[in-house]
């Protein structure tokens, strides 16, 4: 199925949290949805429960080419979904947008995306105790991985600072950058 094919739009019904492991967008996307009441959905989640394995489980037994490829096909499927779905909070896997095809996708169907930017000492803080992140090795490999997806990242329609910052401050601010674009919340 070829890009063409996607709605044109799919703004104003869906908004797509991008950002590196452990900026927050599962806890701000909850949050964000609550106060839209909009949907939310989880990518990484969603396809945990369609393969019925965890993350780290798929990657060690079918690889991140694999991984890579179910979650540009689920990605695909959410944005045909949306002009009929009502309004969804998409938190979108830490390397899901980096990845060309799905940043062309969603580029392209002029969705909005929103960056929740940490900084790296944080980012390092909050998954050094989470061990179900496969792509979480060391420091170093950490650090050469957030450069790499950073200028996708910085791509996203907008972003906001995590950081330390209170979860519901935070969105609080995409809700004020989502006004910008005639979105408003409901509840």
């Amino acid at each position: 199925m070829s890009l063409g094919s996607l709605p044109s739009v799919v703004a104003p019904n869906a908004v797509f949290l991008v950002g590196f492991m452990g900026c927050g967008k599962t806890t701000v996307g909850l949050r964000l949805a609550q106060r839209m009441a909009w949907k939310f959905l989880d990518l990484d989640q969603r396809i945990e429960q369609e393969e019925g394995m965890s993350i780290a489980e798929i990657f060690a037994r079918t690889g991140e080419a694999a991984f890579r490829k179910n979650e540009h096909h689920l990605l695909r499927r959410i944005l045909q979904e949306a002009p009929s779905t009502g309004g969804r909070v998409v938190a979108l896997g830490g390397g899901t947008f980096a990845q060309p095809q799905n940043f062309d996708l969603l580029q392209g169907s002029k969705a909005i995306t929103i960056w929740l930017e940490c900084s790296m000492e944080e980012l390092l803080l909050r998954c050094a105790l989470v061990t179900n992140r496969p792509l979480f090795r060391d420091e170093a490999s950490f650090r050469q991985l957030y450069e790499q997806r950073l200028p996708y990242y910085q791509q996203a329609t907008f972003a906001v600072h995590t950081g330390q910052a209170d979860p519901n401050h935070v969105v609080s601010q995409i809700l004020g950058l989502l006004s910008l674009r005639g979105i408003t919340c409901r509840g």
